[in-house]
């Protein structure tokens, strides 16, 4: 198990920084393109390759902001629900987002094989699968971290639960 967890670690921070190169990738290819055309040297895989890379920064940088709970959220009305309502209503945002997410994994899988013969113009034997590749590989990453938030919610609630109890039984006695 440990092991699972050192190479899940490694995966989550190799997300991170090739998110983060990417960003800055497509900034400069985006920027050079611009001058490029601006001085009659136009740099046409640029757009195609920025096209890339956007695709995988969408999914990691999603499943990134999804470990860490910096996904838009709003809270004024969920706050003020009793706490057992609240533990409720996660499990079934999460649930929902597990079964759009293997409906992504799924058809990405088929939306990746179907796009296999498909170039970028602008780059030509690049084949258009690499970037739709990202879709049902984002989505199983942002799957894995769905299921880890569900199994760290229902681990709180069981300890909120034994404390519940535990605190009962203290104060019978």
């Amino acid at each position: 198990m440990a092991y699972i967890k050192k190479v899940y670690d490694f995966i989550c921070k190799a997300e991170e920084v090739i998110s983060g190169v990417f960003l800055v990738l497509i900034m400069i290819m985006v920027f050079a393109a611009a001058v490029g055309r601006s001085i009659s040297h136009p740099l046409i895989w640029a757009m195609d390759m920025s096209t890339f890379l956007f695709a995988w920064v969408v999914f990691f940088s999603a499943d990134v902001a999804l470990r860490k709970n910096k996904h838009v959220n709003v809270k004024a009305i969920v706050s003020k629900l009793p706490e057992r309502i609240q533990y409720y209503l996660a499990l079934f945002n999460y649930s929902v987002i597990v079964i759009f997410l293997l409906f992504l994994v799924r058809y990405g899988v088929i939306l990746a094989y179907s796009t296999r013969f498909r170039t970028f113009q602008g780059i030509p034997g690049f084949s258009y699968m690499w970037v739709t590749i990202s879709v049902p590989l984002g989505g199983l990453l942002l799957l894995i971290s769905t299921t880890l938030k569900i199994v760290e919610i229902v681990k709180s609630e069981k300890a909120k639960i034994f404390h519940d109890k535990l605190k009962e039984e203290v104060d019978m006695i």
